[in-house]
């Protein structure tokens, strides 16, 4: 049982190097895409090295890199296949819903409810705008 355990542990040990390795691969290979194909996927292959894995493969197109890689042996063998580039715009959003986020009309138990306010009189002046600003100055003349 223990034995059976370690070798698990093992896989999942080399699993992770290798989409380690995989990711960073891919992020090199993405930043220097400018440079080419050849010396991006060079750059990609350094970096698997360094991480301990074997680049497997590695693929540019565009500002996109797309590489595999692989670590371990055998039955302990692992491939990882990973992709970098720019991010993709993010999709609309739905609009907010309108309306008023007031406080629920439940007046605390030991306060009196507050009426609401008065409506406006008909004599009371409402703002003052100036001919710019008022609405009625950006319509079109008629005609």
């Amino acid at each position: 049982m223990f034995g059976a355990l370690l070798a698990y542990g093992q896989a999942v040990v080399i699993r992770h190097r290798a989409a380690g390795g995989a990711d960073l691969a891919a992020l090199a290979a993405a930043d220097h895409w400018a440079d080419g194909e050849r010396d991006a996927c060079a750059r990609a292959g350094r970096v698997a090295r360094a991480q301990g894995v074997r680049l497997v493969r590695c693929a540019v197109v565009g500002e996109i890199s797309d590489v595999t890689a692989a670590s371990g042996q055998g039955p302990f063998r692992a491939e990882v296949r990973a992709r970098a580039g720019p991010p993709q715009p993010a999709p609309a959003l739905a609009p907010l819903p309108t309306g008023s986020f007031e406080q629920p009309e439940h007046p605390a138990p030991d306060q009196p409810p507050t009426p609401p306010p008065a409506p406006p009189s008909p004599d009371t002046p409402g703002p003052r705008h100036s001919p710019q600003e008022a609405p009625e100055a950006r319509l079109p003349p008629p005609g």
